[in-house]
């Protein structure tokens, strides 16, 4: 069915930099923000989803250039997608309403859970609920899957590229900056032998009706040096004033400065999404720190994978559980509140100065031919990074597991494939039905799955 035209069909920006009402793009970014679930590849996918196929606000080409962008840089990609987007409609302040968004419902989301976690442990009905909302997130990234590649591999050489993509981290454990870089160097000489791979448009033509605002009605802004300057001044500033506040006026716990610097410094290595900066926060938490007991980065992260937003966001469940039990002569909930939004702020500023900063040199170089062909790569290993995602959520969600394998100082769960789950294995049947059979919104079908879950829970199937 094609989706009705909006009420606007502008040809150029509005007043201040706006491509449509500013109004009517929080509310989406809203409606996109209740709906970011399964990780990257989720959130990507509800994106793509919202601005590309129902309101065609963006067409998917630019899409993925901005994406392509996105995937280069430290931090939740998926984050600093919607912060791209936001500044392609809505210039400076779209991007801020449209990043902001983006994590408000997770942090609000974990923040709850943080408490409860630390007033009642795991409990039955929490766990009911994980169990049927977890196989929901694994239609929601074959979903994705399905999406991206059918709209980017136009081209044999593309596909060998997403591939290859997929065995280098799925098989060979190559670390994710490796598999894009490379992917990049190799969409570039290929388009040497093969000078349409910087040129291919893809199927999104072919798959739905051309975007409503054209590429160049989007906004625009020429890169300049006082811009540049004044980006990075303001960004430094507003990233780590926080943190000196809490230095100077809290003195009874070293606990807020050392999260503070210790996830501000996070926030800056962690390429590869939330499950490549595991290692390292779990083993500085747990050994260098005392915030988490052995074993409770991974019930954190199964939180985070619970919550709407990125997966990063388990830092604020390090943060809230650590000064929670370190709390000096403030009150532990009050210090728990505090270090998770601190937590919060360092991880996510960085995203808006990444974008804010570097977007309008990437659009400058939107029509170069020889960085077209690089990110046609990247665009292709993105189709691969999305399926590694997918196997790795299929292997944790349908199958039991041993309790743990020590990896270092922190026991990870790994799977045991000869032990499937059944349950899990029915739920991802219903979600994968009701996404690709029904048409059904993520949203929509993680809410079924969950009352799934809970109603096998009051049945006395699962405990």
């Amino acid at each position: 069915m094609t989706a009705e035209p909006p009420a606007h069909r502008p040809a150029g920006p509005l007043s201040g930099g706006d491509v449509i009402p500013l109004g009517e793009a929080s509310r989406a970014w809203f409606a996109i923000s209740l709906q970011t679930f399964g990780g990257p590849a989720g959130q990507i996918a509800v994106m793509q989803h919202k601005l590309v196929d129902e309101k065609r606000w963006i067409g998917q080409q630019r899409f993925m250039h901005a994406l392509n962008y996105c995937m280069l840089l430290p931090g939740p990609e998926a984050q600093q997608l919607a912060i791209y987007t936001g500044w392609l409609l809505n210039g400076t302040r779209g991007g801020l309403i449209a990043g902001g968004l983006f994590v408000l419902p997770g942090v609000v989301a974990l923040l709850a859970l943080s408490a409860i976690y630390v007033r009642f442990g795991e409990t039955d009905v929490v766990s009911a609920l994980f169990a049927g909302v977890a196989p929901a997130v694994i239609a929601i990234v074959v979903q994705a899957v399905h999406r991206v590649a059918k709209r980017s591999l136009s081209h044999p050489g593309l596909m060998a590229l997403a591939v290859g993509a997929f065995l280098a981290l799925t098989v060979f454990a190559v670390p994710f900056p490796v598999v894009v870089f490379g992917a990049g160097l190799v969409g570039w000489l290929l388009s040497r032998r093969i000078p349409e791979l910087a040129t291919l448009k893809g199927h999104a033509a072919a798959d739905g009706p051309a975007p409503l605002i054209s590429d160049e009605a989007l906004h625009h802004e020429l890169p300049s040096r006082r811009r540049s300057l004044t980006i990075i001044a303001l960004g430094l500033a507003l990233w780590f004033t926080p943190v000196l506040a809490v230095a100077v006026f809290i003195t009874s716990t070293d606990v807020f400065v050392d999260q503070g610097l210790f996830f501000s410094g996070a926030a800056v290595v962690t390429f590869g999404g939330a499950y490549a900066v595991l290692a390292y926060v779990a083993q500085q938490a747990v050994n260098v720190y005392g915030w988490l007991a052995p074993g409770e980065m991974v019930r954190g992260l199964a939180l985070a994978e619970t919550t709407p937003g990125p997966l990063i966001m388990v830092v604020q469940f390090v943060a809230f559980v650590g000064a929670y039990r370190n709390p000096g002569s403030l009150d532990p909930w009050f210090a728990a509140v505090l270090a998770s939004l601190l937590a919060t702020w360092v991880t996510f500023v960085p995203c808006f100065l990444f974008i804010l900063l570097g977007a309008p040199y990437v659009e400058r170089l939107r029509h170069n031919r020889h960085l077209t062909a690089a990110l046609a790569g990247i665009t292709a290993a993105v189709v691969g990074v999305i399926a590694n995602l997918a196997v790795f959520f299929a292997l944790h969600n349908l199958f039991d597991r041993q309790d743990t394998v020590d990896r270092g100082p922190v026991h990870i769960e790994v799977p045991v494939l000869t032990a499937w789950d059944p349950t899990a294995f029915a739920i991802t049947g219903v979600a994968l039905a009701a996404m690709f059979r029904l048409g059904w919104t993520p949203l929509r079908t993680l809410g079924l799955c969950a009352l799934i879950g809970m109603a096998l829970y009051l049945a006395g199937l699962i405990t």
